[in-house]
């Protein structure tokens, strides 16, 4: 039998940080795929729900219930409390923001905090290296792709080690929503059902998951395979796109490209036209006083991997929610 082919380090540059290779034997391109219980059976409970009692109980209130809850968890939650903040720390607020931030992500229903952070890093630490598995790309075809986002997991056959820093492994707020993620929605069940009767509790928690995770796995799959492109990544086994027109749909995430070339900006949509909700939610904590330090391509180091492509415009900002 010929010996595995090793796959070189990566430059520090390419480095996630709670991701640290175990061996020369660490890639992110050998495993398996095999199926996923909790978040299978997560999505299909919720998803028979939606589909059966959604036709049933579908109203002007339940409906626009859903969608203010899904504008508020995905703004505030996802983007802002999960990704631009606990992620990559990409600003600071005071303890008690973060909590309320945090809260909402997980109410999003993708996983706890720290799951969260381990899915994210591990597909971030993957996408940098020459060759990766296509669960981590996107770069299977959609159909299969959805099924394994949504049923199914990877395990590599020689993964990094995860670890997560101290302050936040060790806070208790964290600690308590990784173990009781799923029971984060029974407050805003309860709010939901007094606010619309049954049809809010359908519409309020079940449609609203539904449609948070099958929004977040179509956009990572768009924005993997298809669109447009100032930045190339050298090194890196994918690419991210841009997706223009879908800005205010995906409070800002649509803008792929320019988070690979600049993933500790707070600041998404980086260009005129490029339209960024979660950044301008921070903006308004900011002018509140309750965020600050929010960091931009201007404040970022410079990643040797980072190349602009010859044809593309040079961004500029031109509305109210510039530094």
């Amino acid at each position: 039998m010929n010996a595995p082919a090793l796959i070189s380090p990566p430059p520090a540059a390419h480095a996630v940080g709670r991701m640290h290779p175990d061996s020369r034997m660490t890639n992110p391109l050998r495993g398996k795929i095999v199926w996923s219980p909790v978040k299978s059976l997560w999505f299909t409970g919720h998803a028979l729900v939606a589909l059966a009692g959604g036709w049933l109980t579908a109203g002007v209130w339940p409906v626009a219930l859903c969608c203010a809850l899904t504008v508020l968890t995905l703004c505030l939650g996802h983007t802002l409390g999960l990704h631009r903040l606990l992620i990559h720390r990409s600003f600071s607020c005071p303890l008690w923001v973060e909590r309320v931030l945090v809260h909402l992500g997980v109410v999003v229903g993708m996983g706890g905090p720290f799951r969260m952070l381990l899915l994210h890093d591990i597909r971030d630490w993957a996408q940098r290296q020459p060759r990766s598995h296509p669960f981590y790309t996107n770069q299977a075809h959609w159909w299969l792709d959805w099924f394994w986002q949504m049923h199914c997991e990877l395990r590599l056959e020689n993964p990094p080690v995860f670890k997560i820093e101290p302050a936040v492994r060790n806070d208790p707020f964290l600690r308590f929503m990784e173990r009781h993620w799923m029971l984060q929605q029974v407050p805003w069940a309860v709010l939901c059902h007094a606010l619309a009767g049954v049809p809010g509790l359908v519409w309020g928690v079940s449609v609203r998951i539904v449609v948070s995770l099958t929004g977040h796995w179509l956009i990572g799959w768009l924005a993997h395979n298809v669109g447009r492109r100032e930045w190339h990544m050298e090194g890196h086994s994918v690419q991210g796109f841009n997706l223009p027109r879908l800005g205010l749909l995906t409070m800002g995430e649509c803008w792929h490209n320019n988070h690979h070339a600049f993933p500790g900006s707070a600041r998404l949509g980086l260009a005129a036209g490029q339209h960024d909700p979660g950044w301008w939610a921070l903006r308004m904590l900011m002018a509140a006083g309750l965020a600050w330090e929010a960091k931009t391509p201007a404040t970022l180091p410079d990643r040797p991997e980072r190349k602009r492509l010859p044809a593309a415009p040079k961004s500029r900002a031109t509305t109210f929610f510039t530094l």
